[in-house]
């Protein structure tokens, strides 16, 4: 697939060209959300509507993807009852992302204690949408087929927090932790809840927060989301 920011990426300027290079990259990065989305297509197809109702997994982001970039998401056994599956580009440092898929979760957990942050209610239609994937350029089809949300949009949430609510100017997400717990269909309101539960510094000023999402008074997705910022 080829990486590419969506236009609601922009907000963000290390999305763009100018806000990246004025933070010492090339050029523009793209959204680490829209690289889990790549990530997500093995699992979706190995397990395909199982996973998105009750799987989930780690996926950290160790080296940008540049829009533009030729991305190959190549899966692979780790020895557990999990799947890696690694962000492959041709710029020399490999891989440029990893995302270790698990096929059920574990439960939800209530939010843990730290800086509560207002809560969301926000429509599960547009870029928050069953075509998150397809907007990116993957051409797996199964969550619009399905009706129902699709995976990459919890981080999206997730990071949709980050941005309105804690980071400063430009910033980058890092690494996500995503439980699914039930499916959520398209066109639905979501309430979002969310606390920071640690901030410390490393390349800048970093927030590690909790984040609980419901629908219909059912809770679909947790997530423990990790961001710099502010830069340095």
């Amino acid at each position: 697939m080829i990486a590419q920011n969506l236009p609601e990426h922009a907000r963000n300027p290390i999305h763009t060209d100018a806000g990246a290079q004025a933070a010492g990259f090339p050029r523009a990065l793209v959204a680490g959300v829209t690289t889990y989305a790549y990530l997500t297509h093995p699992p979706m197809v190995a397990w395909g509507e199982e996973w998105i109702a009750s799987g989930g997994g780690q996926v950290r982001f160790r080296r940008p993807v540049f829009d533009g970039d030729l991305v190959r998401c190549e899966p692979s056994v780790d020895g557990t009852d999990g799947v890696l599956v690694s962000a492959i580009t041709d710029e020399p440092d490999q891989p440029r992302a990893v995302f270790r898929a698990v096929r059920r979760s574990a439960p939800a957990a209530p939010l843990r204690s730290g800086e509560p942050l207002p809560v969301k209610e926000i429509p599960l239609l547009g870029e928050w949408g069953s075509d998150y994937g397809a907007r990116a350029g993957d051409p797996l089809s199964l969550c619009a087929d399905l009706g129902v949300t699709h995976p990459a949009v919890w981080p999206a949430l997730a990071n949709h927090v980050v941005h309105t609510e804690v980071a400063r100017g430009s910033w980058i997400h890092m690494r996500s932790i995503v439980r699914h717990h039930g499916l959520a269909r398209a066109g639905a309101i979501a309430t979002v809840r969310s606390c920071v539960v640690e901030r410390f510094e490393s390349h800048g000023e970093r927030a590690v927060l909790d984040v609980e999402i419901e629908v219909a008074g059912v809770i679909v997705a947790t997530l423990e989301h990790e961001a710099i910022v502010a830069l340095p």
